[in-house]
């Protein structure tokens, strides 16, 4: 990890995500070049961060006199939170055998239209079946409907549900699998984060104890490599996944860290934000239910 530092504008989103939106979801640039400060990044890099990300349409920005303060832009909110949700939230359900299919033929979508719904699908999980079917055995049907809208394609892309049919002579869905989605770099990226922070509880539950901008630094750099892996990760079902899955270890590792770095963290990040807006919230009450519900641990 330490071999290829984080990059400005992706430590800015995992602050919106880990840290900000919990606390107000909005944040005074001074206060988020202070919080980016420890990881090296410097004032000029987080200036053309935001502006960029204002520019893509994931931040905006409010004026108070010189003073400038960003928050997440509407449109957008709804999809980081639901990519965040997949970084706090066990994602590995019972499978109940039901494909989720998109017929997108070229009669009904323009060419602009269905490549902007493959960008959309494949963010999500979705493979490709096909250059006009994609699929997606444990899609979620609001998120579809989401991206329908969003493409401009709601009433023009047939959605169904299909399950195999039991015939001894036909190939298996599961087979599809291997053909539609790149598993094994997703497994080496699991597997990399593993080796990066598995010796991290032992040394936290030795009696080692960190400040609290130290378990700011630690409970950053673990959500955004770990957010990095799960944005890739297609959530298959395990039963469709191979064995002794990777991701399901990240997941564990990720969340016992973090519950024990979670409160002195938050120390760092309340007392940062209130040097230049005294009234900032602490976290909301949903934060403590991350991974399931964070106990009051502090090193």
């Amino acid at each position: 990890m330490l071999d290829n530092p984080p990059r400005a504008k992706s430590m800015v989103m995992t602050l919106f995500g880990d840290v900000i939106t919990p606390h107000g979801g909005q944040v005074w640039l001074g206060s988020l070049i202070e919080l980016l400060t420890p990881f090296g990044i410097s004032d000029r890099l987080v200036r053309t961060s935001v502006f960029r990300l204002a520019e893509e349409g994931w931040l905006e920005a409010k004026r108070a006199g010189r003073r400038s303060q960003y928050a997440l832009k509407a449109s957008a909110a709804r999809r980081f939170e639901r990519a965040y949700q997949r970084v706090y939230t066990p994602t590995y359900r019972a499978w109940d055998g039901k494909w989720t299919l998109l017929f997108a033929t070229s009669g009904a979508i323009t060419a602009d239209q269905r490549a902007a719904l493959r960008k959309e699908l494949l963010w999500e999980g979705f493979g490709t079946l096909s250059p006009s079917v994609f699929g997606h055995p444990s899609a979620d049907a609001e998120t579809v409907k989401e991206i329908l809208d969003r493409v401009g394609a709601d009433g023009n892309v047939v959605v169904c549900h299909a399950v195999e049919a039991d015939m001894p002579a036909a190939r298996p869905l599961s087979d599809l699998v291997g053909e539609c989605w790149g598993l094994e770099s997703i497994v080496a990226s699991y597997e990399h984060f593993i080796d990066c922070f598995d010796s991290v509880p032992e040394l936290l539950g030795s009696g080692h104890v960190l400040k609290p901008e130290h378990a700011f630094v630690v409970r950053t750099l673990l959500i955004h490599e770990f957010r990095r892996v799960q944005l890739h990760d297609p959530q298959l079902p395990l039963e469709l996944l191979p064995e002794n899955w990777p991701g399901k270890t990240a997941h564990e590792l990720c969340h016992r860290i973090y519950e024990v770095t979670h409160a002195q963290a938050e120390q760092f990040i309340t007392e940062t934000l209130r040097r230049e807006d005294e009234e900032a919230p602490e976290a909301a009450p949903y934060f403590y239910q991350r991974f399931g519900g964070l106990g009051d641990l502090a090193q």
